[in-house]
């Protein structure tokens, strides 16, 4: 298994522009769906609005490629007969339109002269491509994967940390998430500077002498959102490497590459409170339901919910001007210190609750000003600093 110098994994050069093949509607419309998510929006490079075809009469199906220049995503289309090879470059908000569109379980493309016809039963489009020399270089890297895991151990631990990541902040570091890698540990860490999500995984060493030991990088959350949407097989093995300012994850039928952020991580173990001296366990379930009801009556001035913990159980408070009030006792499995009131943001509370993975959790306290750990095992928490009650 390499990372060839030139073009994506497994991606074969065709020497011309023509291209004919028959394709699989569905299996296509899938794969353009998940290229077409690194695509941006708006950008004045009409060559990145677009998405690159390769065919070979080899087998190996149809690869369709993307880039935004910072992300880069690659599928095999295995569902396809091949009648001539060759490359394409084709605007993808079109193509992917025609394709959801159409009614027939089957497609044929051409391509001639940078020109696509897209052929149904009942319908012929002809739609202008671009050359394809036009396309950006793919990720120049070379070289053996530094670790593998599978892909439901990759979506876990994404999805245990990705909520917490900053949005549109100047402090460009925690705009990502962290992923580091000691031996066959593995962990991911986000933050946006009111809250902190931590989730610990393992890994295996790949390649001769499993690459680095120790590695550590700052990955965007949108490629990580890509590869939770490429990599669904929580079964299939994801191929890891990370090099210079760039990240891979490679499948047997997919990429996903991209820039690493730059910059340094807060130093987040110094954010994770050692002294607690109060904490509750309780039912995953019944605290997000009461927490949810709660947040009822909160507005954007009063986006609070007042946690009461004693040895009696939860009492959950909140109150709106002009909206009314809530109340909502909640039974405690255990609880152990003295009284305490804290007040949360109470999306930050679900939002951890909805990842936690264990029916029950462990909340420690420490006091009505300090930051709460929200625990689900040894394998996950969240740290969330508290709202002034005042």
């Amino acid at each position: 298994w390499r990372i060839r110098r030139r073009g994506f994994p497994l991606c074969h050069h065709a020497g011309e522009s023509a291209m004919k093949l028959t394709c699989d509607r569905g299996a296509l419309v899938e794969s353009l769906s998940l290229v077409n998510t690194v695509i941006a929006a708006r950008t004045p490079k009409p060559v990145l609005r677009c998405i690159k075809l390769t065919a070979t009469t080899d087998g190996s199906g149809l690869l369709l490629a993307a880039t935004d220049l910072e992300a880069a995503v690659q599928i095999t289309c295995s569902r396809v007969e091949v009648q001539e090879s060759g490359e394409a470059l084709i605007p993808a908000e079109k193509f992917v339109q025609i394709a959801r569109e159409s009614l027939d379980s089957t497609l044929s493309l051409e391509i001639d002269q940078d020109v696509a016809y897209v052929r149904a039963a009942d319908s012929y489009f002809k739609i202008f491509g671009s050359a394809v020399q036009d396309f950006p270089p793919c990720p120049a890297l070379d070289g053996e994967p530094d670790f593998q895991l599978r892909a439901g151990e990759l979506a876990k631990l994404v999805t245990q940390t990705l909520f917490a990541t900053a949005r549109e902040s100047s402090r460009y570091a925690i705009n990502g998430v962290l992923l580091e890698r000691n031996g066959k540990k593995l962990s991911m860490v986000a933050t946006d500077g009111r809250r902190l999500a931590l989730a610990k995984g393992q890994c295996k060493p790949a390649g001769r002498g499993g690459g680095a030991s120790r590695c550590s990088a700052i990955v965007p959350t949108k490629a990580l959102n890509v590869a939770l949407r490429v990599f669904q097989d929580p079964e299939q093995t994801v191929h890891t490497r990370m090099v210079d300012n760039q990240i891979l994850f490679v499948s047997d039928h997919a990429f996903v590459g991209s820039r690493l952020v730059e910059g340094s991580f807060p130093p987040y173990q110094d954010v994770i409170p050692r002294d607690a001296d109060r904490k509750a366990t309780l039912s995953t379930e019944i605290l997000a339901s009461a927490v949810r009801r709660a947040a009822l009556l909160t507005n954007e001035e009063s986006r609070c919910v007042r946690m009461a913990f004693g040895a009696e159980g939860l009492k959950i408070t909140s109150q709106a001007p002009e909206m009314g009030e809530a109340e909502i006792d909640v039974e405690l499995c255990e609880y152990s210190g003295d009284p305490v009131e804290v007040g949360f943001n109470p999306q930050f509370i679900t939002d951890a609750l909805r990842v936690a993975d264990a029916e029950t959790i462990t909340l420690e306290l420490k006091g009505p000003n300090k930051p709460g750990t929200l625990r689900a095992g040894t394998k996950f928490l969240c740290v969330v600093m508290p709202v002034n009650l005042q």
